[in-house]
């Protein structure tokens, strides 16, 4: 049995079954863990999000922006952007329970000595820690007021974390770090307009502010930053979408696999 980490998806439902195709996937007996933003910028979204919550225990997916900015709009609390490619979704039949599927999934996995979060972790996150505030937010995803929660979940306040912070700036600020932070300060300052690989003075790339835990970090979201593996981190959304790689790491031995991706964009986003 193996373990495979898949990187940013984003609808590519054609690559993602040529990358299965090339580790040999075995639903029988292999698991995939995906690190979120299953949806959104390629074709095929609808069918991404049908195969893999087809798969029931034998995947794991972490939300991403792009997975919650889905259920925001399905929620009729966001207007669809220019460059959303989400409509095959939102016209399906089985739309609603597609979304109640993507709501219910985690903000963040662990296991094996694996941590899976789609952006990243403050420095001052203990895995441990971090498992205990991304189920704060599961809980709000899917308590009977989860609406309430959507109608107050964006915006980029406040940018620091304190475990003072209470109500929706605290749900508010978890949601910011785990689904779109690259570049934070030692003392957990975020910023959130920066998208290529340059650091805004003052700030870092959130994983060089990691302190070493006995988990190692698997995540996505940053495919400007391309692929990037080190001892205790991997980044692993080459960019697919925007004509870049998708890829698979088997957790096992950190085996990676990519898969050259003719994409459907000329400049990465976020």
């Amino acid at each position: 049995m193996a373990t495979y980490a898949i990187g940013d998806v984003q609808g590519c439902f054609d690559e993602l079954q040529a990358l299965l195709k090339m580790i040999g996937f075995k639903a029988s007996k292999d698991r995939l863990w995906f690190v979120g933003d299953l949806v959104n910028r390629g074709p095929k979204s609808l069918e991404v999000l049908r195969f893999v919550s087809g798969l029931g225990d034998r995947a794991v997916t972490v939300l991403g922006n792009h997975d919650l900015h889905l259920i925001t709009q399905y929620e009729g609390f966001e207007r669809p952007r220019k460059d959303d490619t989400l409509q095959d979704v939102l016209s399906a039949t089985d739309a609603g329970e597609l979304v109640k599927w993507l709501r219910g999934q985690p903000m963040m996995h662990a296991e094996g000595g694996y941590a899976m979060v789609h952006a990243g972790l403050l420095p001052n996150w203990t895995v441990e820690k971090a498992l205990a505030l991304a189920r704060e937010v599961q809980d709000a995803l899917g308590a009977k007021t989860y609406r309430d929660f959507l109608a107050n979940m964006y915006g980029s306040t406040p940018d620091s974390w304190s475990d003072a912070l209470k109500g929706w700036d605290r749900l508010r600020a978890i949601v910011n770090a785990m689904t779109r932070m690259r570049f934070c300060t030692p003392d957990g300052k975020m910023d959130f307009r920066a998208k290529g690989t340059k650091a805004p003075a003052g700030f870092h790339p959130w994983f060089e502010l990691r302190p070493k835990a006995k988990e190692k970090l698997v995540s996505g979201h940053w495919s400007a930053l391309g692929l990037k593996v080190t001892e205790r981190v991997a980044m692993i959304d080459a960019g697919c979408v925007w004509r870049g790689a998708l890829v698979a790491m088997r957790l096992q031995d950190r085996k990676i696999f990519e898969l050259k991706c003719a994409g459907y964009h000329d400049s990465k986003g976020e």
